[in-house]
């Protein structure tokens, strides 16, 4: 025990000395009742004072900093979280009106998803995750539970790219429900019209346009949209019908595909297609 007390001393005797010696004038200031040395007790004080608050405020700032970081990174987090639950919310929403619409139908549907969307001024496209390994052919209607949304175009194995409404390629046979007055709806790059309409035909403000059994394309009654009226031409014996679509082609993501077996053509000309009971 004494040998090692002897090698401690022998190794720090300088700091031993250098600490007892700050003690005893730390002990000699404080019971020195003097105005010097009161002058100098305050002033080390105040300095010790003011050199603990400095730091204080270097670590506390630090901290702040750093608490500040990581709740930036909780609010990110928690407004990515909210973000997917309000698109589950409304990817369930459409799916359970899908779902009704599946049970409500009497054709075969299938169901797909959109994976992407080209929404330019006059080639609007779907992209499709399902395509021939899933029963789908070029000339199928895509449709959800408010209405047509386009026309399969083109197919692979896996996927398909559906021409909507709202493509200037697309040219459809409608009717008015309500009259029955029927033409040609196409997009004409900012609007649906039908066209070639008789001055004379009765279309009102509000009435449904469907899609027209004469259709070579879709030949079933398919909710299109409203019509907002006739925009009189003012030359010639024709007018055109806005029509305001029914489907929301910027937030629609999943949609159904109607089934065909077959589809006949004549002189290059398709007629009309035929349904899977």
């Amino acid at each position: 025990m004494l040998r090692s007390l002897t090698k401690v001393w022998e190794n720090f005797k300088e700091y031993i000395v250098l600490v007892v010696l700050i003690i005893v004038s730390l002990i000699t200031l404080s019971l020195n009742q003097k105005p010097a040395a009161k002058k100098i007790k305050s002033l080390a004080f105040g300095s010790f004072a003011t050199f603990t608050s400095v730091i204080s405020d270097v670590f506390d700032i630090a901290g702040v900093k750093g608490e500040n970081e990581k709740l930036r990174k909780f609010n990110a987090e928690l407004m990515l979280q909210v973000s997917e639950l309000r698109k589950y919310g409304i990817e369930n929403s459409e799916l359970k009106q899908l779902l009704t619409l599946r049970d409500t139908s009497k054709f075969p549907l299938i169901p797909a998803a959109i994976i992407s969307k080209s929404l330019s001024r006059s080639q609007n496209t779907f992209t499709l995750n399902a395509g021939k390994n899933n029963g789908l052919r070029p000339g199928m209607p895509v449709i959800n539970d408010q209405g047509l949304l386009g026309v399969v175009n083109s197919i692979s194995d896996d996927f398909s790219i559906v021409q909507t409404l709202k493509n200037v390629d697309l040219k459809l046979t409608v009717k008015d429900e309500r009259s029955g007055v029927e033409g040609i709806m196409k997009w004409n790059g900012s609007e649906l019209v039908m066209v070639d309409i008789p001055k004379t035909y009765d279309i009102q403000p509000g009435d449904r346009i469907v899609t027209s059994q004469l259709s070579s394309i879709v030949d079933i009654p398919i909710p299109i949209g409203m019509a907002l009226g006739l925009s009189k031409v003012e030359t010639g014996m024709f007018n055109e019908a806005k029509i305001k679509p029914y489907a929301d082609f910027i937030k629609t993501e999943h949609v159904f595909v109607i089934s065909i077996v077959e589809s006949k053509q004549k002189n290059g000309l398709e007629l009309n297609f035929y349904y899977r009971k």
